[in-house]
């Protein structure tokens, strides 16, 4: 359930809001005049969501690559190319094979 409070309550029930916030794990959404102003979440919460947004955009731009490129790729081949890549780079390096 959203908790809708009055901007007010931030400066006088602030203890309660960051309770909420943090323990409850629920943003606390503020009003002004009786209209929605601004949310009030703890940090932990906000860095989630913005992570989970940037996930969100690359799954979007892939999912827009994947249907601009026909091209696929076959998990033994794309294995193998790269065993042969480290294989090759150490064998520039003089180190050993793979």
């Amino acid at each position: 359930m959203e908790n809708i409070r009055p901007i007010s309550d931030l400066r006088n029930h602030f203890a309660e809001i960051s309770r909420i916030v943090h323990e409850e794990n629920m943003p606390v959404f503020l009003t002004k005049n009786g209209h929605g102003d601004m949310v009030v979440m703890s940090m932990k919460d906000y860095n989630e969501k913005n992570f989970q947004h940037y996930i969100d955009l690359k799954l979007i731009e892939a999912e827009i690559e994947n249907q601009n490129d026909p091209t696929r790729y076959d998990l033994d081949e794309l294995l193998s190319d790269a065993e042969n890549k480290v294989r090759e780079a150490r064998m520039r390096q003089g180190g050993a094979s793979v």
